[in-house]
């Protein structure tokens, strides 16, 4: 009767581990299965746009007349190539006497009437625009002058700084650099000569030299040193300023 009892109890308590077991394993139900996200659709890239190529007024053009608004005053008009991937263009045009800028935004065809004062000399230049980016791309700058009635005589176009451009560091020769630029006259057969502005404060000081017939100049320098320059252009009865330059010595 002993034998049959323990039987009886260990075969009972088999049960009861069996039935917990088939409890635990009910409660650790498999997970359900992951969603799997969406790849997200890439931005698409939008292409900067293009370089617009200028046509009229012609780069150095003399004589230009425009169309006479009064006697001080012509209607001048702007013409450019399309360019790719724009939707519109501004029109950049710098009195290069003054220095001072006006601008035409959002030009949606390739060409712009504006009324200038005459007997002065002007550059100009196109920005490319597109709706989907703030990217920009600028054209070529030209310049001519807008003549006057009766004009005999035209001032030199600003002399184009050549070397060093403005932010440049360069390396001297010796303790030496050579500072170049290009000039121009609209009057033909007029002979110009150059005065060089050059310091260490805001290049408006007084000129390092005078009367420059050639379109370059040796000056000295110290390493570690910010110079400012900027470049007069005469032709004996009318003057031209270029803006001032600045550069490091390395």
């Amino acid at each position: 009767m002993k034998v049959k009892s323990y039987y009886i109890g260990f075969l009972l308590i088999s049960l009861f581990v069996l039935s917990c077991s088939a409890e635990d394993d009910g409660g650790s139900s498999t997970p359900p299965p992951t969603t799997q996200q969406p790849t997200p659709t890439p931005t698409p890239q939008v292409p900067a746009p293009g370089k617009s190529g200028l046509s009229a007024p012609e780069n150095n053009e003399v004589c230009y007349e425009g169309e006479a608004v009064d006697a001080s005053n012509s209607e001048v008009t702007f013409s450019w190539e399309a360019s790719s991937d724009t939707d519109s263009y501004d029109l950049q045009i710098t009195n290069q006497e003054t220095n001072q800028s006006q601008t035409e935004s959002g030009i949606t065809s390739t060409s712009k009437d504006v009324t200038l004062a005459t007997d002065v000399s002007y550059s100009w230049k196109i920005v490319s625009k597109a709706n989907d980016t703030s990217d920009t791309t600028s054209s070529d700058t030209w310049q001519f002058y807008l003549a006057g009635d009766g004009q005999e005589n035209y001032a030199p176009f600003p002399a184009t700084i050549l070397s060093p451009t403005s932010g440049a560091a360069v390396d001297d020769n010796n303790g030496n650099i050579t500072l170049s630029w290009e000039g121009n006259d609209p009057d033909e057969g007029d002979s110009i000569s150059y005065t060089i502005y050059f310091d260490e404060v805001d290049g408006l000081q007084d000129p390092i030299e005078e009367d420059v017939l050639e379109s370059s100049l040796e000056v000295s320098v110290e390493s570690g040193t910010t110079y400012y320059w900027r470049v007069k252009t005469s032709d004996g009865t009318s003057s031209s300023f270029t803006l001032v330059y600045s550069f490091i010595v390395n």
